[in-house]
């Protein structure tokens, strides 16, 4: 090649941030685009029902807000969300046991939104996140592209381990502490009062901040709730309590909020401002209108109902679907059933020929920060009717019992 040629030949653009490189895709949804068929019955994702969202109260809400305020709901505003809509869910919070005023909280983009501004405020790259293990797989993007290191922290039936927890905070001296006390992804374990109590002094003692992810407590369909972690001596002014409307309204708002202290809050604040300036306007205000004139609770209840069926259906059929030996648990709310097939059976490996019978799960692997059990699975039953479930589970014994 000529000199000219040489000279002429553009160079190559620079490479991708190394964070970008390191952090991998989503499997679960890797799986939901395998599975999209619509014949396929998916225990894979966490999709809200949507034959039980009130889209006619939400219609409404969007026609008034364009009707009697169009020229605010199509506008710019704050960073720090709609007064009406901080209003209602400061209201909620008061009233689900932890005092809280419009000026604690930030509307987000999703709750998952509140994740990444708290790890853009928080953590330099190196710094140490401490998670459940297994943990939510979002979570652990955020983390990744913030450059931090995750280390795990041992779990059992009754969620994240306490004294476990205050050994591995004294040797790794970690920024911040990631955790779904309540129905959690993946495992659909709820933290009781003690442990959450415990949770508050390790985190005191050691000087953690916590992040508290709570998507799904509002789905409680059986037993007592357990108050949140922030409410507990210890944590009340090291935690970000963060909370959606996506399970309990619809996802497609995207639409969350976080309450945190209030040196934390500003600094999300700005983070906020450089991500999207603010949530949508029009958004924020058809939720404060719903919120306003909706019964939410009365809507809530049905919704309980219907995912107290679905759960009965999945958790009745597991013993003839999956092999001899598997365990599984049985939650009080939220989304997920946790289950176990005995030494010998790899849920990864045999996801392919399961969705061959129109059927589909995640497999437990990739939710773990430590060595993975490569026989567990997450399977949500709120996706589809108790009848659909029953026959999910006969396909899926197709493979897993044949």
């Amino acid at each position: 090649m000529s000199e000219a040629a040489l000279a002429s030949a553009p160079a190559p653009v620079p490479p991708l941030a190394a964070r970008a490189a390191d952090t991998g895709g989503s499997p679960v949804r890797e799986i939901l685009a395998l599975t999209a068929r619509p014949e396929v019955i998916s225990f894979a994702g966490g999709l809200p029902a949507g034959e039980l969202f009130d889209a006619a109260g939400i219609a409404e809400a969007f026609r008034h807000v364009l009707t009697q305020a169009p020229q605010r709901a199509l506008q710019y505003s704050t960073t720090e969300g709609d007064p009406g809509l901080r209003a209602a869910v400061a209201a909620r919070a008061t009233g689900r046991g932890l005092p809280t005023t419009p000026d604690d909280l930030i509307i987000t983009t999703g709750s998952q939104q509140g994740l990444t501004l708290l790890a853009t405020a928080l953590l330099e790259p190196g710094d140490v996140v401490l998670a459940e293990d297994p943990c939510y797989l979002a979570a652990l993007q955020v983390f990744s592209f913030a450059g931090a290191r995750v280390v795990p922290v041992p779990t059992d039936d009754e969620g994240i381990d306490p004294a476990a927890l205050d050994e591995i905070a004294a040797r790794e001296r970690p920024k911040l502490l990631y955790i779904v006390p309540t129905f959690q992804n993946p495992t659909g374990r709820t933290l009781s009062a003690e442990r959450r109590a415990a949770v508050g002094r390790v985190a005191a003692r050691r000087g953690v901040w916590i992040a508290e992810d709570d998507p799904y407590g509002e789905l409680r369909f059986e037993g007592e709730p357990v108050p949140w972690l922030a409410s507990f001596p210890g944590a009340e002014d090291r935690t970000a309590l963060l909370s959606s409307f996506s399970k309990i309204m619809a996802p497609g708002l995207r639409l969350g909020w976080l309450r945190a202290p209030a040196a934390l809050r500003r600094a999300c604040v700005i983070a906020k401002q450089a991500a999207d300036l603010h949530t949508s306007t029009v958004d924020q205000a058809a939720a404060a209108r719903y919120l306003e004139t909706t019964d939410l609770d009365a809507h809530l209840d049905r919704v309980r109902g219907a995912y107290r069926a679905r759960r009965d259906a999945l958790v009745g059929g597991l013993g003839e679907a999956l092999p001899d030996g598997s365990t599984w648990n049985r939650p009080q709310g939220g989304m997920f059933v946790w289950a176990r097939m005995p030494a010998g059976y790899d849920a990864t490996a045999l996801l392919p020929q399961v969705v061959r019978h129109d059927v589909a799960y995640v497999p437990g692997a990739p939710f773990f920060t430590g060595p993975a059990d490569p026989g567990t699975m997450r399977l949500s039953f709120v996706t589809h009717s108790p009848e659909e479930i029953q026959e999910g589970l006969r396909r899926l014994a197709l493979t897993l019992r044949d």
